[in-house]
């Protein structure tokens, strides 16, 4: 009988340690991860401190669009989108941090857990040992060998009730180890997409000094003069006029017909948009602007706002079959720097305009995938982002001579005229509050 109370004691003292030993260690990550959750909300106050800063410029950068045409217009937005770049990084930093602190919060979470599930096991262990001791006496001996038959059905009944409480709360803590390791998870990821983004955010800074060295060329070009920029425009859209008359003239001799089976049926919103933000500046097709600004007097895509930097997705799962940039042939004739993918679904698109191609020649993208920043390259006026669509089989990708280049070969994607298709009769609905008035 001795050696029974013996264990029952050594079991009693042995939980009753590991509990007091928890119970210290909780108290000093419980002020731990109370500082972490400050820090985090520190980090959330600035994102948002940020995000109304970047809502400003953006307004700002809205508002100065008409002033693109300008000298001083062009250098203002300029110094705006840097500015607003700038707070988009701090952004993605302040979300990083914000990130890493999140999963040092975990860990603890999991630690934590991780030390009541021993803790419990043991006890487990211990409870099952001493029922199995129990159980290996006849329960007549146990009786006739206790001076008191009732302490012997107490004694099992408690270390009955104690396993099984302890084992239903290591199930419940085992449960929530598993998610806090999900948890866990999620939260690497989401520091790996934080990183990716920061990265993609400084490419944007870089680009945007590439177009600062280049307006600062510009400016050096003309001595800072209005009137000198002014005829640099004046030849850069009589150069846009002549080389897309040269295009038309070439894409209507081309022939091509249309299988309709080899595309999606218009309306079926099998494209998602280029950009997050979405606002048209241009439509697809002849419209009152398409007459006033090009030679054909239509517009063989459509224009979304976007200002230097900003990210350029893919539309839908596919391949990027070529990039490439007309203004290293030809400066202000064409696309500037393009990117032109095929889709999976028998589309294909050109982007045109831009700053930087961020994914390479054969590279599968996926929807929502950053392939390329907005800019102002080639024949544009002012930052935004084109976008042509057309069946994927009726685009050639060549280098052609062009006259008004000079001789000079330009390769870019071409099709025949009735082959370019109305990109927003593929892509989600839209509302008339997101089409330029």
């Amino acid at each position: 009988m001795s050696s029974k109370k013996d264990i029952k004691s050594i079991l009693f003292a042995t939980i009753v340690l590991s509990l007091l030993v928890l119970h210290v260690n909780k108290n000093v990550e419980a002020d731990v991860a109370t500082d972490l959750s400050n820090k985090i909300q520190s980090h959330t106050s600035e994102i948002d401190k940020l995000e109304a800063e970047i809502a400003q410029y953006q307004t700002q950068l809205n508002n100065t669009s008409k002033d693109a045409l300008s000298l001083k217009g062009s250098i203002n937005e300029l110094d705006i989108s840097k500015k607003k770049l700038q707070a988009e990084i701090s952004v993605t930093e302040n979300k990083i941090s914000s990130t890493e602190l999140r999963i040092q919060s975990l860990n603890l979470d999991i630690g934590d857990k991780s030390k009541t599930i021993d803790v419990n096991q043991l006890a487990i262990a211990r409870n099952i040992a001493k029922i199995n001791e129990l159980d290996a006496n006849p329960l007549i001996v146990s009786m006739l060998s206790n001076d008191r038959i009732a302490d012997v059905w107490n004694e099992i009944e408690s270390l009955k009730r104690i396993q099984s409480d302890v084992y239903n709360h290591t199930k419940d803590v085992i449960a929530v180890r598993h998610g806090l390791e999900g948890d866990r998870n999620e939260e690497l990821e989401a520091k790996k997409e934080l990183l990716a983004l920061k990265d993609e955010l400084n490419g944007q800074k870089k680009v945007l000094d590439i177009n600062i060295k280049d307006k600062n060329k510009l400016l050096s070009e003309t001595k800072n003069l209005e009137s000198n920029y002014k005829k640099i425009l004046a030849d850069k859209l009589a150069l846009k006029a002549a080389f897309e008359k040269e295009l038309q003239s070439y894409e209507s001799q081309l022939k091509y017909v249309l299988d309709p089976s080899s595309i999606p049926a218009r309306g079926s919103h099998s494209l998602g948009w280029p950009l997050t933000n979405v606002f048209i500046t241009q439509m697809f097709g002849k419209t009152v602007d398409s007459v006033r600004l090009y030679t054909s007097g239509t517009h063989s895509g459509t224009d979304f706002r976007a200002s230097i930097g900003t990210p350029v997705l893919a539309m839908a799962s596919g391949v990027v079959v070529a990039s490439g940039d007309t203004d290293a042939t030809c400066r202000g004739a064409s696309f500037g720097k393009w990117v032109f993918i095929k889709y999976d679904n028998g589309l294909a698109s050109t982007y045109g305009h831009l700053s930087l191609v961020s994914a390479a020649k054969g590279a599968r993208v996926s929807p929502g995938q950053i392939v390329a920043y907005s800019g102002n390259t080639g024949h544009s006026t002012a930052p935004h982002l084109h976008v042509s669509l057309y069946p994927a089989d009726a685009v050639d990708v060549s280098g052609k001579e062009s006259i008004a280049c000079k001789g000079k070969i330009l390769v870019q994607p071409r099709a025949a005229t009735n082959a370019y298709l109305n990109p927003l009769d593929y892509m989600p609905s839209y509302t008339s509050s997101m089409i330029k008035s």
